[in-house]
């Protein structure tokens, strides 16, 4: 049973917070696994979030039957399949609980790991604790690709995990409704926590290999995460100063520019060259004007920042709690 020895953080509500799509043949099973880990072990105050991400295979009707048996399950039904990062906000945006769990529909996380969690959580005062799948059940291909895309966000961001791709991880409620999440930007939990000053530890869990249902991971999953990964660390870095990453490159581009197009001149003005022909020229043209748009853009996105941090409601930083 897990306890704390103070009565007010026994007390302390919990929220569940699972995304589901067409999980008609796990659902059941999953609320029933929950529900029993808070009810026999647990034993704090709880709610189990679904958020069905426009599932097409029944997972609704299946929901809204359980609904009606299980008193702890709220659902939330999106109108379409959003993403999984909508899903989770979805979910972020009903929790009423002081501590947030997120896990997925696919019965591959144990909800049994999730006692010991939130003793890790307490005992070390952390704002997150992140699962890792030291033994995971996926294919080859799909845990080579995930450790890549491990080694490559944690050196980006500079918040080191062994398993960003791991659902099942328990956040304090005002770190994570700190963060909005869009896109696909749930892979990144980790580095936003980080970013707003929240403690991360990490926690090994079990994982089981999928028995129902499909698997919804695709390859080019692996290049959305570059994508996003470019997204994330312009978000960490020029947010607030953007005219340094967009007048930086503009300016480089226009020295370069202006370098190419003094050379050509003195060919021309000294030794009678013809330039007019020359790939340089026109390389050194466009450099130029490349570097005045970039240049522009940068003010402009200056600008845009400055409006929305002039809306007092959107402050440019945060405070401790």
């Amino acid at each position: 049973m897990l306890m704390s020895k103070n009565n007010s953080e026994t007390l302390k509500m919990i929220s569940v917070v699972i995304p589901v799509y067409n999980e008609v043949e796990n659902v059941e099973s999953l609320v029933d696994r929950v529900d029993g880990v808070f009810a026999d072990i647990v034993q704090r105050p709880y709610e189990i979030i679904i958020v069905d991400d426009g599932s097409k295979d029944g997972t609704v009707r299946k929901l809204r039957d359980l609904t009606g048996r299980y008193p702890s399950l709220k659902a939330i039904y999106l109108v379409r399949n959003y993403g999984q990062s909508t899903a989770m906000q979805a979910g972020f945006d009903q929790a009423e609980g002081e501590y947030i769990i997120t896990m997925d529909g696919d019965l591959q996380n144990d909800p049994r790991d999730i006692p010991a969690m939130l003793e890790k959580m307490e005992k070390e005062n952390a704002d997150m604790v992140s699962g890792w799948r030291k033994d995971r059940h996926d294919g080859k291909m799909r845990v080579f690709f995930s450790r890549v895309a491990n080694r490559l966000i944690g050196k980006i961001s500079g918040v080191r995990l062994h398993d960003y791709g791991c659902s099942l991880k328990v956040y304090k409620s005002s770190v994570i409704k700190q963060i909005r999440l869009y896109g696909e930007l749930h892979r990144f939990i980790p580095a936003l926590v980080s970013d707003v000053g929240g403690k991360i530890v990490e926690m090994e869990v079990t994982h089981h290999a999928r028995t129902a249902g499909r698997s919804k991971y695709s390859l080019d999953r692996t290049f959305r995460v570059l994508l996003d990964l470019l997204l994330i660390t312009f978000l960490r870095r020029y947010l607030h100063r953007p005219i340094h990453l967009f007048g930086g490159m503009g300016l480089l581009m226009g020295v370069v520019g202006f370098l190419l197009c003094a050379y050509l001149s003195c060919l021309k003005l000294f030794g009678g060259a013809d330039i007019g022909g020359r790939p340089l020229l026109l390389l050194g043209i466009t450099m130029i004007i490349g570097a005045i748009v970039l240049i522009a853009l940068g003010i402009t996105t200056e600008m845009i920042v400055r409006v929305l941090h002039e809306d007092k409601a959107r402050a440019q930083y945060r405070k401790l709690p």
